[in-house]
C-alpha cells in the first residue's frame, strides 16, 4: 500500500529552540508563585517546593506528553500542541486563593487543601465546558473575558511586583530598567542579548554582590536549597477536607477555568490556520484532564496550551519539544531542582519580569478589545481594584488597626465590591458591552445573572471570610444588592427599548 504522506518525526532541529521557550516559560511560572506565596503570604518555603510544585509539574508533564502523542498520530510533520502553566491563574490563584486560604487558617496543609480541591473543581469544570467552550466564547464579550485580566495584570501584577523591586532598589531597579528597555520599549540589546535573560543574569550579580558586602541581609521567608524525590502522590482524602473552603473560591476559579477553555478555542483556530488540524474538543479534553490530575496529585496551578503555536511550527518543531519540556518541567518538579531555582532566583530578580508580564496581559487585553467595548474593558476592572486594597485593609484590621465609623464602612464596602471579584469583573465589563451594543435581552439576562449570584454571596459576599450562603432575614444586604441589579438591568432595558427607533 502506497502512503500519501510522510510519517511524522519526533524530533527536528527546530525542537531544539522551540524546547527553550516553553520550558523557561514553564520554569519562570514556577518560580512566581513559589516567590507570591513565601514572599507575600509567608508561605514556609520547603512546604511550597515540596509539597505543591510536584504535583504541578505532574500537570504539565501529563498534558505535555498527551499533545506529542496527538501529534504522533496525525501521520504526517505535524507541529504539537504546546502546553504549560496558564500565567494569569497561577499568579491569580496564588494571591486569591492560596494567599488567604493561609492568612485566614495560618496553617499551611489547610490552604493546601483548599488549593487542591479549588483545582479538582477548575478541572471538573473545564471538563464539562470542553464541550460548551463555542457557547460560551459567542454569549460573553472579549471585554467581559479579558478585563479581569486587565486588572489583575495592572493592579496585582504592577502593584506587588514593584514592592519587591524597591526592597532592594539598586538590584530591583536596575533589573527592572532592562526589561523595560528589552521587553517593553523592544530595543534591541547589544549582541542582541535576550533581555529576560540580561534582567535576570544582571540581578543575580548584583544582588549577590550586595548580599556578599553586607548591604542586604536574607530575609526569614527566603528558601533554602532543596534538592531531593519528592513524587507527587494521591492526595483524596485531603482534596476531601479541602472541598468546603473551596467552593467559598469558586467565584474566583470558575471563571479562570473559562479562560483557558476560550483560549484553547483560541489558539486550536490558530493552529489550524498554521496548517496542524486538531480537534479542538480532544485539544480542551487535555487540558482538563492534565488539571484534574495535578489537583488530585497535590498540584495547586492549572495547565493550558499556549499561544505560539505557529511560531513553533515555523521553527520546524515537531513533537519533540512538548515531550523534552513536560519531562524537564515533571521531573524537575519532583527532584527539587526547579526548588534550586526558586532558591537561586531571589524574588527582586524575578519581580521585574512578573511587572512585564502584567503590562502584557494589560495592553494585550485593551489590544484585542474592540475600540467601541474599550470602556467595558476598563469599567470591569474596578472591582479587581478593589480586590487589591481590600487585601491591604485587611491585613491592618487584623493587625489590631481601629479606623473610625466612616472609615470602617468605607473598608466594608471595598471588602464587599473585591468580593468575587474576577466573576464580578466578567459579568460588569459583559453588561455594559451589551448596553454599548443595545443588546437589551443579554443585558437583563447579565443583570438577573448578578442579581442572583449577589443573593447567595456568590458575588459581593457579606460573610467576612467570602463564604457562600443561603439568603436569609439575617441581613438585608443580599436582597438589597440583589434589587439594585434587578431594577437596574430591568431600567437600563426599558430606555433601551424606548430609544431604539431614535438610536
Amino acid at each position: 500500500m502506497t502512503m500519501n504522506h510522510r510519517p511524522s518525526h519526533l524530533f527536528s532541529l527546530g525542537d531544539i529552540n522551540a524546547f527553550f521557550a516553553l520550558a523557561i516559560d514553564n520554569v519562570v511560572n514556577l518560580v512566581m508563585m513559589a516567590a507570591i506565596l513565601t514572599a507575600v503570604f509567608g508561605f514556609p518555603a520547603d512546604f511550597v517546593l515540596t509539597r505543591m510544585v510536584p504535583g504541578t509539574a505532574l500537570g504539565v508533564l501529563v498534558g505535555d506528553l498527551a499533545y506529542s502523542w496527538m501529534a504522533l498520530r496525525k501521520g504526517r510533520n505535524a507541529t504539537a500542541m504546546p502546553l504549560g502553566l496558564d500565567t494569569p491563574s497561577t499568579i491569580g490563584i496564588a494571591i486569591a486563593v492560596l494567599g488567604p486560604a493561609y492568612l485566614a487558617s495560618g496553617d499551611p496543609y489547610t490552604a493546601w487543601e483548599v488549593g487542591m480541591a479549588t483545582l479538582v473543581l477548575m478541572g471538573v469544570a473545564k471538563l464539562v465546558l470542553s464541550f460548551a467552550g463555542d457557547a460560551v466564547l459567542r454569549w460573553i464579550p472579549r471585554a467581559g473575558l479579558l478585563g479581569p485580566l486587565a486588572g489583575l495584570g495592572v493592579a496585582l501584577l504592577g502593584l506587588f511586583p514593584m514592592l519587591k523591586v524597591f526592597s532592594v532598589p539598586v538590584v530591583g531597579l536596575t533589573a527592572t530598567g532592562l526589561v523595560l528597555f528589552a521587553l517593553v520599549a523592544k530595543h534591541a540589546l547589544p549582541g542582541r542579548f535576550p533581555g529576560a535573560l540580561a534582567a535576570v543574569v544582571c540581578g543575580l550579580i548584583m544582588f549577590w554582590v550586595t548580599r556578599a558586602l553586607g548591604l542586604y541581609a536574607p530575609s526569614a521567608g527566603e528558601a533554602a536549597l532543596t534538592v531531593g524525590l519528592n513524587l507527587p502522590l494521591p492526595e483524596f482524602e485531603r482534596v476531601l477536607r479541602g472541598l468546603p473552603g473551596a467552593l467559598d473560591y469558586l467565584p474566583i476559579a470558575i471563571p479562570f477555568g473559562l479562560l483557558t477553555v476560550v483560549g484553547g478555542i483560541n489558539v486550536t483556530e490558530s493552529a489550524r490556520v498554521a496548517g496542524d488540524d486538531y480537534r479542538t474538543r480532544d485539544v480542551l479534553l487535555v487540558e482538563a484532564g492534565a488539571t484534574l490530575l495535578a489537583g488530585l496529585f497535590g498540584g495547586v496551578a492549572q495547565s493550558t496550551p499556549y499561544i505560539g503555536h505557529p511560531a513553533y511550527k515555523a521553527m520546524g518543531a515537531r513533537s519533540g519539544y512538548t515531550l523534552a519540556t513536560g519531562l524537564v518541567v515533571g521531573l524537575g518538579g519532583m527532584l527539587g531542582l526547579l526548588g534550586a531555582l526558586v532558591h537561586l532566583l531571589p524574588e527582586v530578580v524575578v519581580a521585574p519580569i512578573l511587572l512585564f508580564v502584567g503590562l502584557e496581559i494589560t495592553v494585550q487585553a485593551f489590544a484585542a478589545t474592540e475600540r467601541k467595548h474599550i470602556s467595558a474593558l476598563a469599567f470591569s476592572m474596578i472591582p479587581v481594584l478593589a480586590y487589591l486594597v481590600s487585601i491591604y485593609t485587611g491585613q491592618l484590621m487584623a493587625a489590631g488597626a481601629q479606623p473610625d465609623p466612616l472609615l470602617a464602612a468605607q473598608i466594608a464596602t471595598i471588602g464587599l465590591l473585591g468580593k468575587g471579584f474576577i466573576l464580578t469583573a466578567m459579568l460588569w465589563g459583559a453588561a455594559l458591552a451589551f448596553l454599548v451594543d443595545r443588546r437589551a435581552g443579554a443585558l437583563v439576562v447579565t443583570f438577573t445573572v448578578l442579581a442572583l449570584f449577589s443573593l447567595f454571596g456568590v458575588v459581593h459576599s457579606v460573610d467576612p471570610s467570602g463564604a457562600l450562603y443561603l439568603p436569609g432575614a439575617w441581613d438585608a444586604r443580599p436582597w438589597e444588592l440583589a434589587g439594585a441589579y434587578t431594577l437596574t438591568g430591568l431600567l437600563l432595558a426599558g430606555l433601551l427599548f424606548a430609544t431604539r427607533k431614535t438610536a
